[in-house]
């Protein structure tokens, strides 16, 4: 998200310790300027659906790993929403994580120019370094 630009607001919660804490902040994010809510939980990994639950921002859910079920247990939890309480939900891990923040982002570009023009060019430095990773490959196999 800094890399773009966007400044992120990092707290730590939980669904079942804090429920108070989680409930205030998703109901005032809106009011704060947040456009967006990334919520990262393991185990249960009800936070995101709750935070959904207090706010019409769209929110975004990581499924963290590390438990006895290796995040399948999260991954579960964070994509079973009700009807009326959607979360998308991205990749258990690290690169969950790369693109719950890419997806929003995305959501933000919807409506801010500059974003969208910092997206685009992020997207052809990803091609960039494919492309120069295959012609190494290339050269090295001598093709």
């Amino acid at each position: 998200l800094r890399e773009f630009g966007i400044e992120p607001e990092v707290r730590v919660m939980s669904a079942h310790r804090t429920p108070h804490i989680v409930s205030s902040f998703a109901a005032e994010a809106e009011g704060r300027g947040m456009q967006v809510i990334i919520a990262a939980a393991g185990g249960a990994a009800h936070l995101a659906g709750v935070v959904a639950g207090h706010t019409t921002l769209p929110v975004i859910g990581i499924p963290i790993g590390g438990t006895e079920l290796n995040g399948l247990d999260s991954l579960l939890s964070t994509v079973q929403m009700p009807a009326g309480i959607p979360v998308a939900t991205v990749a258990v891990g690290g690169g969950g994580a790369t693109n719950a923040a890419l997806l929003a982002i995305q959501i933000m570009a919807l409506s801010d120019k500059d974003l969208k023009d910092k997206l685009h060019k992020y997207k052809i430095k990803m091609v960039e370094k494919v492309t120069k990773k295959d012609t190494e490959l290339q050269q090295r196999i001598g093709n």
